[in-house]
């Protein structure tokens, strides 16, 4: 959820339900730390429980990092080894470090032994289909001391390709004292208890699909708690929600870069909200923050929110 999960977007996260929210992802190289996009992603988050993920494939540098983000106030140290995308694996990092599992159990140890904070990582099922290693990856990382697990129910070769499948997470679950989040392919409260109740994982990891609704979140919390769906949310609501939270990304990283990040974001919200593609084009055309609020204000007096109300 690089580019993504910034802290606006879990402040809304966590307003909608959300027990956790995890940060974006840092590079363990020092090198990065000064870069304006590292700052942005290195804000603490003082309303929760501020998870820091980090990512490499240097046992000594990822054990350095986690020291160095334990020092600036994170409650959790996550490791990424889940990432598919091509500029890391490239690198030997994220999903690419299931093929080599004595590095796994290198990287965990050093981690762990570095930090007093409890670390938690998040893996796939493994490097393909035809080797699905996650439960051997699980064991390790138990015996490391890592204290909680969150699988995506793909491989690495699958990227974000056909269907999650869980029967590996199960298998998982099952092999496994510690906890275990499900994640993958999770867009709906039913989707959730149904994962839940086939895996009997401890929780579930939303990412995709709460882009654009954060409001899933509580949905899906409330159903597993009562077993039933809570009362939707008004349109009004939701368009509130998502002003909210466009305006906190505005003043989260100012005029140039706030119409920009904005504009992503928006997207997700008009096409949750049921927008014409013409109100995201529109959008796409405005270039300061005062024109963007401008024409989210005007937008309440639309046909289509006026009948919702």
């Amino acid at each position: 959820m690089a580019g993504v999960s910034d802290l606006p977007f879990r402040k809304a996260c966590r307003e909608h339900g959300a027990s956790f929210a995890v940060a974006e992802m840092l590079s363990a190289n020092p090198d990065t730390r000064d870069t304006q996009k590292s700052q942005w992603r290195s804000v603490i988050d003082t309303s929760a429980p501020h998870i820091v993920q980090i990512v490499g494939n240097n046992p000594e540098a990822m054990a350095e990092a986690a020291r160095f983000n334990q020092n600036q106030g994170a409650d959790i140290i996550d490791i990424n080894m889940g990432c598919p995308a091509k500029k890391v694996c490239k690198k030997a990092a994220g999903s690419a470090l299931l093929g080599n599992e004595s590095l796994v159990g290198e990287i965990l140890t050093k981690i762990v032994g570095a930090v007093d904070v409890p670390v938690t990582l998040k893996i796939r099922t493994g490097t393909s289909p035809a080797l699905r290693n996650a439960v051997r990856i699980a064991k390790i990382a138990e015996d490391c001391g890592i204290q909680a697990l969150t699988i995506h129910g793909r491989t690495r070769a699958c990227a974000f390709k056909g269907d999650a499948e869980y029967d590996t997470i199960a298998e998982v679950v099952q092999a496994s004292t510690i906890p275990v989040i499900a994640n993958g392919d999770i867009t709906s409260p039913e989707k959730a208890l149904g994962v839940l109740n086939y895996t009997q994982a401890q929780g579930v990891m939303i990412g995709r699909a709460a882009q654009g609704q954060p409001w899933l979140l509580g949905d899906i919390r409330h159903f597993w708690k009562h077993g039933t769906a809570r009362p939707p949310m008004s349109l009004i609501d939701r368009f509130e929600s998502a002003r909210r939270h466009l305006a906190e990304i505005q003043d989260f990283y100012g005029e140039f870069m706030g119409v920009r990040f904005a504009r992503k974001h928006a997207a997700w919200y008009f096409d949750a909200l049921g927008f014409d593609r013409r109100i995201r084009s529109e959008f796409n055309t405005l270039t300061t923050v005062e024109m963007q609020r401008a024409y989210l204000s005007k937008l309440q007096s639309t046909p289509y929110l006026m009948q919702a109300a």
